[in-house]
């Protein structure tokens, strides 16, 4: 399992934010939730550190590329409440750096892993970086429940427009073929627009794989 390399590294949208310090980092980020080039900023920064960890913790790569997902969408939750200075009071220490605080959370997440076989995981990293990762899933949440279940469906089972129709008429919906495509185009049009456009800057020069992001 080698440490992987992430281009968004070079972007010049997240090289702009490297002088920054990581208590900077982090109030930004909690202060712009409508951007996402702050968080990603931090994962560039402390993403070979938290896969080093994870590395050395499970024996297949596939298993440590979903929890190396898994460990940043919980850190990207987390980071949204995380007052420094009230952990480190809460854990009587003299200080309590961003990094220490990562290294933590990716200890609990390890220890509390229950990871799915190999042959049932369809994620990957080069495709879904964990920061597009994590806000593409914020920006499922905001989808309407019937695109947002017709996108599910299509990416995460492959299911054709027909076998959804079918799926969903026997759930009770009057819905056509056609009207499941006309759904989808829209749903992923959606999708893609309720990303921040910094993320879209920094990812949508790649072509966007919706299935591993949606894992």
């Amino acid at each position: 399992m080698q440490a992987p390399v992430f281009s968004e590294l070079n972007h010049p949208v997240v090289k702009s934010l490297f002088h920054h310090s990581d208590q900077e980092l982090l109030t930004m980020f909690q202060n712009h939730p409508d951007q996402g080039r702050f968080f990603t900023a931090i994962f560039c920064r402390y993403a070979q550190i938290v896969h080093s960890l994870i590395r050395h913790s499970v024996r297949s790569p596939v298993q440590g590329d979903y929890l190396f997902a898994h460990t940043w969408q919980h850190i990207y939750h987390e980071l949204r409440g995380l007052d420094l200075r009230r952990e480190t009071q809460d854990l009587d220490s003299d200080n309590l750096s961003l990094q220490n605080w990562l290294i933590n959370v990716t200890a609990v997440c390890i220890n509390q892993a229950e990871l799915p076989p190999v042959e049932s995981i369809h994620y990957s990293l080069q495709s879904a970086p964990p920061p597009l990762w994590c806000y593409v899933r914020q920006s499922m949440e905001l989808l309407a429940p019937l695109p947002r279940l017709v996108v599910l469906m299509a990416q995460t089972f492959r299911w054709s427009e027909t076998r959804i129709a079918a799926y969903l008429q026997a759930e009770g919906e009057a819905i056509s073929p056609a009207q499941v495509k006309a759904l989808l185009q829209k749903g992923y049009q959606t999708l893609e627009s309720n990303l921040p456009p910094d993320i879209r800057a920094i990812y949508l020069d790649e072509n966007l794989d919706y299935q591993q992001a949606l894992v």
